[in-house]
């Protein structure tokens, strides 16, 4: 499985306005952005039932403003429906485009959610046959090429990055960029104009899996009560 990064991109004026007790409350939100499995490339899946022809391709949409684009690009204008649906983190849609309501976008959706994929868009194209297939079959035959689709996706882990900020003394420099680099923290800055005499903030970009191992980490080697900012 691919390893990558993305950003989570706050800036510092945003993080300096924040009350200390926001290092408590912002671990959901940390938790929620956190790690995801999505899929690494597009991919297609085509499927005979009952003289109906269904294509069913799925792919990566980086946010929501990209499943119009998506929809775009893999749409059959020929075919009798395009239907579709996408998940991003906790938003979803998904349309039956023309299909009895119910019967298409909605199991599709659901094959999604129980891939444990996120970030990920579905559209099945459907060629009609002649044959009726009913509503149980409509809802069989998009959940069931969907799930076959994503199954078959190569998929790849994002690791996002969460912004912190700790106000430190100068003396404690050292100590605080040391660990900063032990953990490899990224986008490291500092910001005299905190307000404060003899105190600094210390900026950076943390893995999120890596920020509670590295708060631990200063709040032991600074021997000293330390206020960390989230986002």
């Amino acid at each position: 499985m691919q390893v990558v990064v993305s950003n989570l991109i706050s800036p510092l004026t945003y993080i300096r306005s924040m009350v200390t007790t926001a290092a408590a409350t912002s671990s959901s939100r940390t938790a929620g952005g956190g790690a995801f499995t999505t899929i690494s490339e597009r991919v297609s899946l085509e499927r005979e039932i009952k003289k109906s022809k269904f294509i069913a391709i799925a792919g990566h949409i980086p946010d929501e403003r990209s499943a119009q684009s998506f929809l775009s690009e893999v749409q059959d204008p020929r075919a009798t429906h395009n239907c579709w649906a996408y998940k991003v983190g906790n938003q979803y849609r998904s349309n039956d485009d023309g299909e009895p309501s119910g019967t298409a976008g909605k199991p599709i959706h659901s094959a999604i959610e129980n891939s444990g994929l996120d970030r990920v868009m579905v559209v099945v194209i459907r060629h009609f046959g002649g044959i009726k297939l009913g509503t149980g079959g409509l809802v069989r035959a998009y959940g069931g090429v969907a799930t076959e689709c994503l199954k078959n996706a190569p998929t790849r882990l994002v690791k996002s990055q969460v912004p912190m900020g700790v106000e430190v003394t100068f003396d404690l420099l050292g100590v605080v960029y040391h660990q900063l680099q032990s953990f490899k923290a990224e986008n490291i800055k500092q910001d005299y104009d905190t307000g404060k005499d003899g105190i600094t903030m210390v900026t950076f970009k943390i893995s999120f899996d890596q920020a509670e191992a590295l708060e631990e980490a200063l709040k032991t080697n600074c021997s000293r009560n330390l206020v960390f900012y989230k986002n």
